[in-house]
């Protein structure tokens, strides 16, 4: 009989945000692949959880996927999980998963929290209708994209780096320098901070200071008014 393979969502930064299903698959599977061995076993240590790690990231997804699937065929279960949040969203996995669907082994959703979720929920922007464009082109199609962006009508969520954040707040000033916009960062964890305002107010508020972390911002839609 087939195993399954389980996408597990883990917390974004606060540890006590792991629900309670995740911990009892995360303890019940055969092994778990995951993005970073030293990240999660950091999780499994806090939660007591003595589980066979495998690395599964960018890098090797290709090469490992078809390997993991061969012992979920076997009969073992697997738990997907990324460093952070819900795996392949911006995340490895989509190969593992897309995979495992062919082979027709049931893969099985463990839902949790999920850092454009957490940002958009709290960026007091319209949430009926968004769209999610992960981390932008770093070089080619990065200003197409933006300038497509500039005509959208739904609430844009992007993710971006501590290293490239200033870089992004001056070409959303360029593209869409009237738009409301909340930059998230570090959110769920000790440091976490939100900033809501035009481009150009953010960017002046953090060149005054030094910010490190992961950041999501999120974009008010084209020619959306504050009521």
């Amino acid at each position: 009989m087939n195993g399954k393979l389980y996408i597990v969502s883990t917390p974004i930064g606060n540890l006590k945000d792991i629900t309670l299903r995740a911990l009892e698959i995360l303890n019940e599977v055969d092994f778990i692949a995951c993005e970073d061995t030293r990240v999660t076993s950091k999780l499994l240590n806090r939660f007591d959880i003595k589980i066979e790690l495998t690395s599964l990231n960018a890098v090797n997804e290709n090469k490992k996927a078809a390997k993991i699937c061969d012992r979920i065929l076997m009969g073992e279960n697997c738990a997907l999980v990324s460093d952070a949040g819900t795996p392949s969203i911006s995340d490895p996995g989509v190969r593992l998963v897309s995979l495992a669907i062919k082979k027709n082994l049931r893969v099985v959703p463990i839902p949790g929290i999920t850092a454009l979720i957490t940002a958009l929920s709290i960026s007091g922007l319209p949430t009926n209708s968004f769209v999610f464009e992960g981390f932008l082109p770093q070089k080619k199609g990065r200003q197409k994209k933006l300038k497509l962006l500039a005509e959208e009508e739904r609430t844009i969520i992007i993710y971006e780096s501590t290293y490239r954040i200033e870089k992004l707040l001056n070409e959303l000033n360029e593209y869409m320098p009237s738009r409301t916009i909340a930059v998230c960062r570090e959110l769920t964890k000790k440091f976490e901070e939100v900033w809501k305002g035009k481009p150009i107010e953010i960017l002046n508020y953090l060149n005054e200071k030094i910010t490190k972390g992961e950041f999501v911002v999120v974009i008010s839609p084209k020619n959306w008014k504050v009521k």
